[in-house]
């Protein structure tokens, strides 16, 4: 059994934070997005790993992943470069793939189970293909299944003005070879990508085997910034430290190293990096998590993901952000003329 995860796409409803990297490297819970499907996969004893980069920053997946030999695993890359679709990406690794059957799990879509029993019933199986569905209160953002009266499925509508059901295909596709020849004489759809939803029909019209389960826990597309908080959130519930002091209340990480001043305060769920400075009446709430190497001085932050290296000394509250790698927001009341000074990226959102 091999594993592809994942690792282009434009990202462009995440700029500018994209402008700068992929967006599967955004940390959440102090972690890339796309290192909890590198390991949902080796948690499962999958440890030959292709991933399919893209053309934003791919260097910097290399970098980070390196040859897998730090996450228990062997990693190949294979690139994409331009978003031509889940079906083309997938074309791409069937050397990689041989006579094996396969997961593929898009970098950017986190669930909080563990994928070892759907593993494991695919690889016991004589399916075809094995998906996974998980229900959505809006399935016409999503390629979604459409079931006989009997629970059989029948068919995948790709993002559909009328959705047959309210279960969304989640980005997590097991397959065997079949599913290449599939693929191999699919046309682009309206958006100019090879749709997977087609070739995993086209494999069933054929009568392949599809088989199907339902994720029981939550699963999220992390697409928006909005995803992205909602994604820690659900991360940072399920820490299982708790501490209990002076300036550091409930379910918090801390790393090494970490200084909170005696006036400043940590109330979790919280995850605070290595090196990480908390001073001067600082106050960080619930749902934050604050990357290594990052001073905090006088702000309040909640339900907010500040990347490292960054630099935060305001007396101003700061809620439902995403602050990229290296920022600095410092305190204005001292500069003349007064005024609000912004240096602000392409497609950026403000609310000041």
């Amino acid at each position: 059994m091999k594993g592809i995860i994942l690792h282009g796409g434009a990202g462009t409803r995440l700029r500018p934070i994209t402008h700068t990297g992929p967006k599967q490297l955004i940390p959440i819970g102090n972690k890339p997005m796309s290192q909890y499907t590198l390991e949902y996969l080796t948690n499962s004893g999958i440890n030959e790993i292709a991933i399919i980069l893209g053309d934003i920053y791919p260097e910097k997946v290399r970098e980070y992943y390196g040859d897998g030999s730090n996450f228990n695993c062997s990693i190949t890359y294979i690139n994409q470069g331009k978003p031509l679709g889940i079906a083309h990406a997938i074309y791409l690794a069937r050397d990689f793939v041989g006579d094996d059957k396969f997961v593929v799990i898009l970098g950017d879509n986190l669930i909080g189970e563990s994928i070892e029993k759907f593993t494991k019933k695919f690889v016991d199986s004589d399916y075809d293909a094995y998906l996974l569905f998980s229900e959505t209160s809006h399935p016409w953002d999503f390629g979604v299944a459409k079931f006989s009266n009997d629970g059989r499925l029948i068919g995948l509508i790709e993002k559909p003005k009328n959705p047959p059901s309210n279960y969304a295909i989640t980005g997590i596709y097991y397959f065997n070879k079949k599913i290449f020849d599939h693929i191999k004489d699919l046309k682009p759809s309206w958006r100019g990508e090879l749709e997977i939803t087609e070739a995993i029909q086209s494999l069933m019209d054929s009568g392949g085997r599809i088989g199907y389960d339902i994720i029981k826990g939550w699963w999220k597309d992390t697409g928006t910034v909005e995803d992205i908080l909602a994604a820690n959130r659900l991360v940072l519930d399920s820490i299982n430290s708790s501490i209990e002091r002076i300036n550091v209340q409930g379910k918090v990480i801390l790393g090494k190293n970490v200084k909170i001043s005696d006036d400043s305060k940590v109330r979790g769920p919280a995850i605070i990096g290595d090196n990480v400075e908390i001073i001067e009446g600082a106050f960080i709430g619930p749902y934050t998590s604050i990357g290594e190497n990052c001073k905090v001085k006088k702000a309040s932050i909640e339900n907010s993901i500040i990347m490292k290296n960054s630099v935060i000394d305001t007396e101003n509250i700061i809620i439902d952000s995403i602050i990229g790698e290296g920022s600095q927001i410092m305190n204005a009341n001292s500069i003349k003329p007064k005024g609000i000074r912004l240096i602000i990226g392409e497609n950026s959102k403000i609310n000041i």
